[in-house]
Formats: structure tokens, sequence, C-alpha cells
């Protein structure tokens, strides 16, 4: 049999360039486990950047660390905790072919990824009025020692995890607009396990960083 016509019976939702559904599958999700891998990678370095500066300023850093709003932070926590529930459940009714499932349980996770961000944007303007901004913008009063340190790395790190937030929000729209159009059933909901990975890695690393700033003392 030529290769064009392997290629003729294969399922419409297989690529050219794959022979088996399998084999399309374990390849998506190996590029998707090397793409979280780095993004770790990526805010591992923040981390490390985090502990040094708290090492040479702890009193600055545990005084500081009081002008952020926990109640806020910790809001924020149970969003996203709840997002990640309502991304599996949309990855199980993918898996069983339930539509209006996996519909609506990804329209609950674009809407609670959308309050996360109003919070955060309620959090920031707090931060903007007070002055605690990051590096020479800082203009607030009351804190001792080098306070723009902490709130440069509070702003860099919660604000790359918001972009990242921004960005899981842009393509759970697009699985929301495919899965409208029937794209994905038990046979195929690769697309959708995979965002639901992104969607967790998103989640854990707020659960790192709430603490850590947030409550660590």
């Amino acid at each position: 049999m030529s290769t064009t016509a392997e290629h003729a019976e294969h399922p419409k939702f297989l690529a050219h360039h794959f022979y088996t559904p399998g084999q399309q599958a374990d390849s998506a999700k190996l590029g998707m486990w090397l793409f979280l891998g780095q993004e770790l990678l990526f805010f591992s370095g923040l981390f490390l950047a985090y502990a040094t500066y708290r090492f040479f300023y702890p009193d600055t850093f545990l005084e500081a660390h009081h002008h952020l709003s926990v109640p806020m932070g910790g809001f924020n926590t149970v969003v996203l905790i709840t997002s990640s529930l309502t991304m599996a459940l949309a990855v199980r009714a993918a898996q069983t072919s339930n539509q209006k499932k996996l519909i609506w349980n990804l329209v609950a996770t674009i809407a609670f990824a959308c309050v996360f961000l109003v919070v955060k944007y309620f959090e920031y303007s707090a931060k903007f009025h007070h002055g605690f901004l990051p590096g020479k913008f800082y203009t607030g009063h009351g804190i001792e020692g080098l306070p723009h340190l902490f709130f440069g790395i509070y702003f860099v790190m919660t604000g790359l995890h918001g972009l990242h937030v921004i960005a899981g929000i842009g393509v759970l729209i697009w699985i929301l607009m495919r899965s409208k159009r029937g794209d994905f059933s038990a046979e195929y909901f690769t697309p959708v396990e995979n965002v639901g990975l992104y969607w967790h890695l998103v989640d854990l690393i707020w659960i790192f960083l709430f603490p850590l700033l947030y409550l660590v003392k």
C-alpha cells in the first residue's frame, strides 16, 4: 500500500507526519512535558533569586511581606485550585465524549482565571497607590531597609505568573472554540489534556508563590 493511500485512511485529526493516533499523542505529550520542564527551570531561577535576597535582607523581607493582602492572595489560591478541578473535569469530559460537560467546564475554568486576574488588578492597584513599587519607582514609607528589592521580586514573580495565566486563558479559549466545533472525543482529546497539564502547572506555581511571598516568616 502506498504512503498516500495509508494517509488517506487516517482519521482527520491525525497530522500527515504521523502514522497512528498513539504516535501523535505520545509525541504531543513528550513535547508538552519538555515545555513544562523548561518552565519549571525558568521559575526556579526566580525562586533562587528570592531565596538569595531574603537571606541577605531577612528583616526587610519580613516587614515588607506584611504589606501584602493575605485575604486577596488566599482567595486567589482557592480560585486557582478550583480552576484546576474544573480543568480536570473538562479533560475527563473529553475522554468520555461528553461534549456538554467539556464546554461548561472549560467556560468555568476561563471564568476562574479571569477572576484571578481581576483580584490581582485590585491588589496591584493598592501597591501602586501606596508607592510599593520596584527599584527606583519605590515611593512608599514605613518599611526599613531596602523594601524596593522585595517588591521588585514580588512584581517580577507574580507578574510573570500573571502573564502565564493570560496565555492560559488564550489557549483555553482556543480549546473551547474547537470543543464547540466537536473536535474532541474519546478518540481524540490530546490538546485538551495538554492544555490541562499547562494549567495545572500555572496553579502549582501559584501554590508555591502564595506562601513564599504572603505567609512565610
